[in-house]
């Protein structure tokens, strides 16, 4: 253990280095990428902390590959991770939908940039939220957390981990550039305060192992390559053993499985933080680094007398209907600002169904959101 690194100690961090932090201290012992700002410090400091902890670091020659590598660390029994910024995370969308339908836990960090395309390589941009749900084709289940602190880069990641062994499948992280090169003091807590998850490993001989078996969480234990538990693993959608399938009876039920164990576990997946919603009468609902801008400018707008509270959305997919809807049901107005076109407001009016008012706020050029910009509109609506 580095000691300066050690647990209980209180350190200046940049968001990149806290994401590599949560993920050791999840059990994370293997990282393959490709640098890309703006997450390149991530890779960077893997591939020092990486050997110290006896886990293993690989430089890909692409962000296709970084992925597939990672699949197979996972595979191996290994928890994996992979960090990228858009252009790269266009990249890995194929090798995407095969953790997804192959249930192969990883976690993949995007942290976002303005684009479309190269776009603006060192800008802040959240325009990578629909394509972290949407971006590999086909029908998907996938988990997407948002971070916005340097703290939030450690606590999430650890928490991205659990979920991924939890339920076998991909989490996304999607950080942005100004949280990633923020430098704020966190604390590393002691690894007794820490819940950490392993995947459920299957208890019967190998020769009894069925490794897509339904059950009641609709999650199946996991053999791991070299324990004598042998699976095929496939992109095709398989029956209960892994070989490809055409048959209806069992592509339904496979299909429904992937969704439910998502699905009926989703007041676990979901997260949020409040602030003043008791008795607001307008809310911002926001993410990533503009929450840190609205949380500000909530608490100037309650300074001068206006009811003003903040949903900060940490869940991002699947989108925490429960959380946004009773909200919706007793304010006068919402306030959604996000550095994109609208993409998570799109979700809001769609729960919304027209029962409150909806505003928004959007930024395209690569700069940030402030408080007095979202402190003019609470005034306003």
């Amino acid at each position: 253990m580095n000691p300066v690194r050690s647990p209980g100690r209180q350190l200046l961090l940049q968001g990149n280095e806290a994401i590599v932090e949560g993920a050791l201290a999840a059990g994370c012992r293997f990282f393959a990428g490709y640098p890309i700002t703006p997450a390149t410090e991530i890779s960077e400091a893997m591939s020092v902390r990486l050997p110290a902890e006896d886990g293993t670091f690989i430089q890909m020659e692409d962000e296709i590959a970084s992925l597939g590598a990672v699949i197979g660390a996972s595979l191996a029994g290994v928890k994996s991770m992979t960090a990228t910024s858009g252009p790269g995370f266009s990249l890995m969308q194929e090798n995407l939908g095969f953790a997804c339908v192959a249930e192969v836990p990883c976690v993949i960090v995007d942290v976002m940039r303005a684009g479309p395309s190269t776009g603006l390589p060192t800008n802040v941009s959240q325009g990578d939220v629909m394509q972290a749900r949407w971006g590999t084709h086909g029908d998907h289940p996938i988990i997407v957390l948002a971070v916005s602190t340097t703290q939030d880069c450690f606590s999430i990641t650890v928490k991205a981990f659990n979920l991924s062994e939890k339920y076998r499948t991909p989490v996304i992280i999607l950080a942005d550039e100004v949280v990633a090169h923020t430098r704020e003091k966190i604390s590393l807590p002691h690894p007794e305060e820490l819940e950490v998850v392993d995947r459920l490993r299957p208890n019967m001989p190998p020769e009894w192992y069925v490794p897509y078996e339904d059950n009641t969480r609709g999650v199946p234990a996991m053999g791991i390559f070299g324990d004598g538990y042998r699976y095929h693993v496939t992109g095709l959608i398989h029956d209960v053993r892994g070989f490809p399938t055409q048959r209806p009876d069992e592509i339904v039920p496979f299909m429904n499985r992937i969704f439910r164990k998502i699905n009926q576990h989703f007041f676990e997946i979901q997260m949020i933080d409040v602030e003043s919603l008791d008795d607001a009468e307008v809310v911002v609902i926001a993410y990533g680094c503009v929450a840190r801008s609205a949380r500000r400018a909530v608490r100037d707008a309650r300074a001068v007398g206006v009811k003003a509270g903040l949903l900060q959305l940490i869940t991002l997919w699947p989108f925490p209907r429960e959380c946004v809807e009773p909200v919706l049901r007793r304010v006068r107005a919402v306030l959604v600002p996000e550095l994109n076109m609208g993409q998570v407001s799109r979700e809001v009016k769609r729960v919304n169904q027209g029962v409150t008012r909806v505003e928004t706020i959007n930024r395209i050029d690569g700069s940030l959101i402030t408080p007095k910009e979202i402190l003019t509109r609470l005034m306003k609506v």
